[in-house]
């Protein structure tokens, strides 16, 4: 259904950008995110610096505590979700266990969710830094910061893997695309039950 040029979903879609400080998810996730809205499409990005600077300040970075802050953000991605917004989300989310708590939020609702990992070695993202936070972990000025003092676990069994050591960030995001628009044309082709 189509209402003066803005494409209406029954349900959206939730993509989640997982990887390395750096490595960039977010950078990606914009371009699809204009991509999307050219298309149409109503999108939100949620970035994990704009949600901790607005939604949730207070979250700190412990192990518990980055678990608490993204659960939140995936039942905010649900709720948009479920009233047929795409949305992407941009975080670091180290964790598998929390990242499996994260899509069976999403999926209890009947949203597709697509884990995306966003490839990049460590000595690539150090190399990049560009908010100087890898500088400041590896002095031992940031504590429970990922890749330095705090594991990152990558996904076992992503839908998705954009290497941006490989590929430029227009690369990854039309790949990222297509597999939205896959899940998204077999999404609205399920009958209603």
């Amino acid at each position: 259904m189509e209402e003066s040029g803005v494409r209406c979903l029954e349900r959206g879609v939730v993509a989640w950008l997982t990887g390395l400080p750096a490595s960039g998810k977010t950078t990606i996730a914009r371009i699809v995110a204009e991509k999307l809205r050219s298309m149409g499409y109503r999108v939100e990005l949620l970035d994990g610096d704009w949600v901790r600077r607005t939604i949730n300040p207070d979250a700190g970075f412990t192990r518990e505590e980055r678990r608490r802050h993204l659960l939140r953000v995936a039942w905010i991605a649900r709720l948009l979700a479920r009233n047929g917004v795409v949305v992407l989300c941009s975080f670091v989310s180290p964790y598998r266990d929390v990242r499996a708590e994260i899509r069976k939020i999403v999926e209890e609702e009947g949203i597709p969710f697509i884990e995306v990992y966003v490839k990049c070695s460590l000595q690539e993202c150090i190399r990049r830094d560009p908010k100087g936070l890898y500088r400041r972990a590896l002095r031992g000025e940031i504590k429970h910061f990922t890749g330095i003092s705090d594991p990152y676990e990558p996904p076992e069994a992503p839908d998705v893997v954009l290497d941006t050591e490989a590929d430029s960030a227009e690369a990854n995001a039309g790949k990222l695309l297509r597999k939205l628009m896959e899940v998204l044309s077999a999404a609205q082709s399920k009958p209603k039950t």
